[in-house]
């Protein structure tokens, strides 16, 4: 049998959290959820079958308040009443082995007023999203703001209290935390907008009192883990430089680790045709050691996986879990002929893959289509 050294544990050496192997599942939208973002034992069902073979399984984004929400079947970490469905699927999650992570985030300004029940969506400026049917929002007052980071650490307390292991700041994929972040939908003119340092300051808020809330609550050593893409196709947008100068405030954080967000581990700059630069190694370098990352994008086999392994910290597999859900548990035990790199209709329910999540996975997937066995 190879030896892979994905199978290795990893451990979280600020907060001594080790993990079995470093293989994560990330955050993958399965709007399964009840319309209120309640726990549905359907997506219990989905995280249960997946949950016995990665070292950390990072759940489906869930909103900090109600005018962050960005579709319809989201999870909420808005109340306090959502604590007894997180509950259970902390523990579905851990029952597995697994460490589980929680993401959180506010969709600002990508979700519509019927999403939203009627109100408009907000975002740092009043700047619609550069893509058809999306409407313009409503710029946060500085109140508004300083609630929004109060939520993300009430979010964090109710993760802490539903018994996680540590939740993810969703930083990423144009949401609410990149809008604040970028200089095309953040066109504000007081202290939290401007130049790319005054840009920084919402995520860094919201890092800061999700820390503060931790020291607080915590009994038990609990992950901080941020998330971001690193380049906007949008102009203006945020550049190479822009993230490169966030991974340099971010490293003197106190995050446990980095997750970054792109479709393919080894891609180079989109907005810079002409640059041959590996973007997870620039931000590697910068990282220098001070936190590990987590790498995603177009891993599936184990080779590739590996490959990955040999220069980054943590690897992501998203899709290809979603149709083999024994994936580690066979690549352990050698049956690695036995892994399914695509699934037919007939095997969506014993995949525990509803319509709702099927239907996700087509937008995400985009042109590369669903990897089905029969059409």
């Amino acid at each position: 049998m190879t030896e892979y050294q994905f199978l290795e544990p990893f451990t979280f050496t600020k907060k001594n959290v080790t993990l079995r192997n470093r293989v994560v599942i990330p955050p993958m939208t399965e709007r399964m959820a009840f319309e209120d973002g309640t726990v549905t034992s359907d997506e219990l069902a989905y995280y249960a079958q997946r949950a016995n073979g990665a070292g950390l399984f990072i759940t489906a984004v869930a909103n900090v308040n109600a005018v962050g929400k960005g579709f319809e079947g989201e999870l909420s970490v808005a109340d306090d009443r959502f604590i007894p469905g997180l509950r259970r699927l902390a523990a579905t999650i851990k029952a597995g082995g697994a460490k589980a992570i929680l993401q959180i985030f506010s969709a600002g300004r990508m979700t519509n007023s019927a999403i939203l029940r009627g109100q408009q969506p907000v975002s740092a400026s009043a700047v619609a999203a550069p893509r058809p049917g999306y409407e313009t929002p409503r710029a946060l007052t500085n109140e508004e703001i300083l609630q929004t980071i109060t939520d993300f650490g009430e979010a964090t307390r109710r993760a802490i209290e539903a018994g996680f292991d540590g939740v993810e700041l969703h930083g990423a994929n144009t949401y609410l935390i990149q809008q604040f972040f970028s200089p095309h939908s953040n066109r504000r003119e007081d202290e939290w907008g401007g130049d790319v340092n005054a840009r920084m300051r919402f995520p860094l808020a919201v890092i800061k009192v999700a820390q503060s809330v931790i020291e607080q609550y915590a009994t038990r050593p609990f992950l901080l883990g941020y998330r971001l893409s690193p380049e906007e196709i949008e102009e203006p947008g945020i550049t190479m430089d822009d993230t490169l100068a966030l991974v340099d405030q971010l490293k003197e954080t106190p995050l446990d680790y980095l997750h970054v967000s792109q479709s393919d581990v080894w891609r180079t700059s989109y907005r810079d045709k002409t640059s041959t630069a590996i973007i997870n190694d620039e931000i590697k370098t910068h990282l220098a050691g001070k936190m590990p990352m987590i790498v995603v994008g177009n891993l599936a086999k184990p080779a590739d996986v590996n490959r990955a392994a040999a220069d980054y910290d943590l690897v992501a597999l998203g899709h290809e879990v979603l149709y083999e859900p024994r994936w580690v548990e066979k690549v352990r035990s050698g049956d690695e002929d036995t892994i399914r790199y695509a699934f037919s209709r007939s095997e969506l329910a014993d995949l525990n893959i509803a319509p709702t999540f099927l239907d996700m996975i087509r937008i995400v997937s985009g042109k590369k289509g669903i990897p089905f066995t029969n059409k």
